[in-house]
């Protein structure tokens, strides 16, 4: 039972936190404060300097693939980073072991310094852009055994020089680990304490390899990460959770000590095994988000890839092309922020559909929502308003009332497989209990209105596919 005095204290804090954080998003310029877990909200993430932190960007693995050399590889990336900067985005996800970045090219444990400055010539236009980036160390799922492979990485063979007989080997013997210890203190010699890192991811979708006790693996390495990065995150990922089996794998690793980020990968897929990730896209990535709460994990949860995929991950989904008003991107943005995850959604097909389609403004009508918000102060909740033909996610804060109205009839199948436009959606009215000023945003007019309270009930203004609605407590 909260007495008046405490109740006193705990309005000065709110207003004195409102004061002190700008509740900046992104920011022109060179990152200059480190990215945390907050210590107001575990859920949330913020800056070491206080100022709330929500990471509004994509996966942007690699420059653009048909570029002729080094030098329009990395121009090209910038545009791409520029694209982002200029509509609101602050983050993006990096693999350093992809062709282009991976300084252990020719030889297992042998790290090549020269290659490297294309790596310094990331973080530098990052800071050019005011972008944190979240750097993947590895993606390879086997060390030879399955040759020709876009995943395989048979240097690390002992065949060819390497410490490991086998991907087995790899994960569980000792001489492999020690080898890999030795990667990250090569990485942390180079790039150590660095604001523009948003963390240090030790491998994508972990789960993929075929063999070892990966988990173990990541359970001893992910101290590492810490030591070696005091001032940056540490993570590691998973495969697309699109079957049942996955389930206490995911549970196990968004609750593992020194995984500062319960992290999610979930796709549009006919050919998933889970119905879920047939349907909807703001359904199935709101879906994930609260599996993963529901284990209680005291981190951030993120959709950190998602989008649209032909059946069982066999190419990039084949209605992206009709997709220029960027459906899909808007549910990957908005569902899991407004389901309980630290922020938007972060798509994978950076270049063959958000670039090819450029969709690029859509990270600015998110990042116009959420402008003003500081999350670990509000102590959001999100629950679900009752409405019959909207699904309304919302999210109640100490201050703020968020919600993100999606018409049920519109999806990606209605609009891109059957050809069915958008409707406009006339005089649809929530019930709100306890706001007062109620504003409206149109995320694909980019346009904000004045609501109406009338009796506890508000009405929406016309709109198509969806709406926001933002109340004062």
């Amino acid at each position: 039972m909260s007495s008046p005095l405490a109740g006193y204290i705990q309005e000065v804090r709110f207003a004195m936190l409102l004061l002190l954080s700008t509740a900046v998003v992104w920011t022109a310029g060179p990152p200059a404060s480190f990215v945390r877990v907050s210590p107001r909200d575990a859920r949330y993430l913020e800056l070491d300097d206080g100022r709330p932190y929500i990471p509004i960007g994509l996966n942007m693995i690699s420059p653009p693939r048909a570029a002729a050399d080094e030098e329009e590889a990395l121009r090209g990336m910038e545009d791409w980073l520029r694209r982002l900067s200029s509509n609101g985005g602050n983050f993006i996800r990096v693999w350093l072991s992809y062709p282009f970045w991976d300084v252990e090219h020719s030889r297992s444990g042998v790290y090549d310094a020269e290659k490297a400055r294309r790596i310094d010539r990331l973080l530098e236009m990052c800071r050019r852009h005011g972008i944190r980036v979240k750097l993947t160390m590895e993606h390879f799922r086997s060390v030879g055994e399955v040759r020709g492979s876009w995943s395989d990485k048979p240097l690390h063979h002992v065949s060819s020089g390497g410490p490991a007989r086998s991907i087995a080997d790899f994960f569980d013997g000792e001489t492999a680990r020690e080898q890999f210890r030795g990667k990250i203190r090569w990485y942390a010699k180079r790039y150590g304490a660095q604001p523009v890192i948003f963390g240090w991811e030790l491998w994508n979708e972990i789960n993929a390899v075929r063999g070892g006790d990966y988990m173990a693996w990541t359970e001893a390495m992910l101290p590492e990460l810490h030591k070696a990065f005091p001032g940056n995150l540490a993570m590691q990922s998973l495969g697309s959770f699109d079957r049942a089996q996955s389930r206490d794998v995911y549970r196990r690793h968004s609750t593992m000590p020194g995984n500062d980020l319960a992290q999610v990968h979930r796709y549009l897929d006919l050919g998933a095994e889970l119905e879920v990730c047939h349907g909807p896209v703001d359904v199935l990535a709101a879906d994930a988000i609260r599996e993963l709460a529901g284990w209680r994990p005291r981190r951030p949860i993120v959709l950190a890839e998602s989008g649209a995929v032909e059946p069982k991950h066999s190419g990039p989904f084949r209605l992206y092309a009709a997709d220029r008003e960027g459906v899909i991107l808007h549910d990957v943005l908005f569902a899991p922020f407004f389901a309980g995850a630290a922020g938007p959604g972060q798509i994978w097909h950076w270049d063959a559909y958000v670039a090819a389609n450029d969709l690029w403004w859509h990270f600015s009508r998110f990042a116009e929502v959420v402008k003003d918000l500081d999350p670990p102060a509000e102590g959001f909740e999100p629950y679900m308003l009752p409405h019959e033909r909207l699904r309304v996610y919302a999210l109640k804060g100490g201050r703020t009332l968020l919600a993100w109205c999606r018409d049920g009839r519109n999806s990606w199948e209605a609009e891109l497989n059957n050809g069915e436009p958008p409707e406009t959606i006339r005089g649809a009215v929530l019930k709100l209990d306890g706001v007062r000023k109620v504003r409206f945003y149109d995320p694909w007019k980019a346009e904000w209105s004045e609501g109406q309270l009338r009796r506890g009930s508000v009405t929406l203004p016309a709109f198509k596919r969806s709406l926001v609605l933002k109340a004062e407590r």
